[in-house]
């Protein structure tokens, strides 16, 4: 048993001193303070033969030096099964919803597991999940596994349409759903839980949360909690799994915050210096392999609204497409708050979606840069002193923008307006009668 002793504590941050270099731990390695709480230790780093320098899981404070520290020789581990379905899990692999315990049996696997081997898609045609949401099919269509993100700045609802989409993919497929809520407020997570129970969905889904309330270590390792039992599913049950992140930027925030409390020199952009990596590690694990696919929705917070920001472009980078929310669409009522000009997506291609999809996508992209350009002129000269053709051009555009609008059914109590759901080849028929 190797035993080591605490010599210095910073905060969450400890030093633990052993006797022998033979046995000190493992990076990633779990170990327990010998006090009342048996509080666990993650071990960050080696800083010499001697000594590891290990971040406090719990931010217990009941730690003082001298205290005798005891190596696990495991690193955390969540358990892995049918079990964990419906259930709510913390970072720890631990049940945070009152429910009845885990079987202390169940088979478990190291979070902190190296990323699959790179895999291909095969040459068979993509598939095709439908989200409900008009704008979605329509601009971003979701890819059997490919990495979609939903960016926007704070209270433009972000989170109200991953919810959206986490009912309407769950209640159309049956299909398994994972949430990990990284950094997010408690309500909101609780408002998902009470839907999903609402509508007897918590059956194809796995929650887990590591929010505000919880400190930098359990925050930045929600996510690679959640991936580690999704990756089980794919790889052992053979499953295609829907991965939502709500939020990938508290991801980015308390890896930085860790940084700050590690007291490591940041990156020019402000960041922790190895921000890349932690973000290309993480996107990593979100793929597929020949047995199944992991196909993910990750929210971006975007702080003041700056989309140059360098950790908004880092993980925007990671992603197949990206759906871009606007505090200017927002304000004019209108619901999903997409950005319809700055809404990309590299799967919106004839091979994917068609040729008819495909040419419609260039259609409605020329109307709504035409109305964006014609904004600026009207404002001087009114609508009337158009061009035929202008004015024409410009009715469509405002049509297919607020045809783009669509009431959610999660929102149902709220709005008392009955959500919608719109199939994609309903969606292309409600285009053409505008544009034609």
């Amino acid at each position: 048993m190797s035993i080591g002793i605490v010599r210095s504590m910073k905060d969450m941050v400890l030093r633990i001193e052993f006797d022998e270099a033979e046995t000190m731990p493992a990076l990633n390695e779990v170990l327990t303070v010998r006090n009342e709480q048996n509080t666990p230790l993650l071990v960050r780093s080696l800083i010499n033969r001697y000594t590891a320098e290990c971040l406090n899981l719990y931010g217990e404070r009941n730690i003082h030096k001298g205290m005798e520290v005891v190596a696990t020789g495991k690193s955390i581990e969540v358990p892995v099964g049918e079990q964990m379905i419906g259930r709510i899990i913390n970072a720890l692999g631990e049940p945070i919803d009152g429910g009845e315990p885990l079987d202390p049996d169940m088979p478990r696997r190291d979070i902190f597991k190296l990323p699959p081997r790179a895999t291909t898609f095969g040459t068979s045609k993509p598939e095709i999940l439908e989200t409900g949401i008009k704008v979605i099919d329509f601009f971003t269509p979701f890819v059997k596994g490919r990495k979609i993100g939903v960016i926007g700045g704070a209270g433009v609802g972000k989170t109200v349409l991953t919810m959206e989409m986490i009912y309407n993919i769950a209640k159309g497929t049956g299909g398994l759903s994972f949430f990990a809520g990284v950094g997010e407020r408690i309500r909101e997570g609780a408002e998902l839980y009470e839907t999903l129970k609402d509508h007897d969905l918590l059956k194809n889904t796995c929650m887990f949360f590591g929010q505000m309330d919880q400190n930098p270590v359990q925050r930045s390792l929600i996510a690679n909690a959640a991936v580690t039992l999704a990756e089980y599913f794919r790889d052992e049950q053979h499953k295609d799994i829907l991965f939502f992140a709500d939020n990938m930027y508290r991801f980015v925030q308390a890896r930085n915050e860790l940084s700050a409390i590690l007291e490591q020199v940041p990156n020019e952009g402000g960041y922790e210096p190895t921000i890349f990596s932690d973000i290309k590690i993480l996107q990593d694990r979100l793929s597929s392999t020949e047995t199944g696919s992991i196909t993910a929705v990750q929210t971006i917070y975007v702080p003041a609204d700056d989309l140059s920001d360098p950790a908004v472009q880092m993980i925007q980078h990671q992603m197949d497409a990206t759906i871009v929310l606007s505090r200017t669409v927002a304000e004019q009522g209108i619901r999903p708050a997409v950005d319809l000009t700055r809404t990309t997506s590299s799967l919106l291609n004839p091979d994917i979606v068609g040729e008819r999809h495909y040419l419609l996508s260039i259609q409605v992209q020329s109307l709504l840069q035409k109305h964006e350009s014609l904004r600026g002129i009207i404002a001087i000269i009114g609508e009337n002193e158009l061009s035929a053709a202008d004015r024409s051009d410009y009715a469509k555009a405002k049509k297919l923008i607020q045809f783009f609008s669509q009431p959610m059914h999660v929102m149902e109590a709220q709005s008392a307006t009955k959500g919608e759901t719109w199939s994609r080849e309903e969606t292309l028929k409600g285009i053409e009668e505008i544009i034609v």
